[in-house]
């Protein structure tokens, strides 16, 4: 698996994979956390990515053999989402970690945290911090919890014209190398 950061081209295929997502999440009845509408349908959400990959905040996971072949996506800044706590010291934040079905059972998103954790070292930054959708059964936390993150604070986010989001503020703190 090769990680890159994501250029203009990769936006289309990028978005496709998350509404790949999307209609997985619906199928299993998991509606709550993303909705029903796709990614493609809502220019806000284009616009994010778009924005993230002007930023260079996008990074990709590619298949080595298949290079087309898009396995996942994690977004990084040193800027945390709006509705979250500030942190106590500068961090990196994971404002998106998402994988392709196709991809499932390959720990493609346990790379891309290994990807954010030495992206935080490289910029010399310690707190790694996140959130995520902690509803229903809570198995996306508690798989967040598995890769080392600790929960810090749980979250209630309203949306228009939807339920409120419930999620979990998490944190994990990174060793320095010396």
């Amino acid at each position: 698996m090769l990680i890159l950061i994501a250029e203009p081209a990769d936006t289309a295929p990028v978005l496709r994979m998350l509404d790949g997502i999307v209609e997985w999440l619906v199928a299993q009845g998991r509606t709550e956390q993303w909705g029903t509408e796709l990614w493609t349908a809502r220019p806000e959400l284009v616009a994010r990515i778009e924005g993230r990959v002007e930023r260079r905040e996008l990074r990709i996971a590619v298949d080595e053999r298949e290079p087309d072949a898009l396995l996942g996506v994690v977004s990084l800044s040193e800027k945390c989402s709006a509705y979250v706590s500030p942190p106590p010291e500068p961090e990196l934040y994971v404002s998106l970690l998402a994988t392709s079905r196709a991809a499932k059972g390959r720990n493609v998103g346990g790379l891309l945290l290994d990807e954010a954790r030495a992206e935080a070292r490289r910029r010399g930054l310690r707190l790694l911090r996140l959130d995520c959708y902690a509803g229903q059964d809570g198995k996306l936390a508690a798989w967040y919890e598995g890769q080392g993150f600790s929960p810090v604070e749980p979250l209630v986010v309203p949306q228009k014209g939807r339920p409120d989001w419930p999620g979990m503020l998490m944190a994990q703190y990174l060793e320095q190398p010396e």
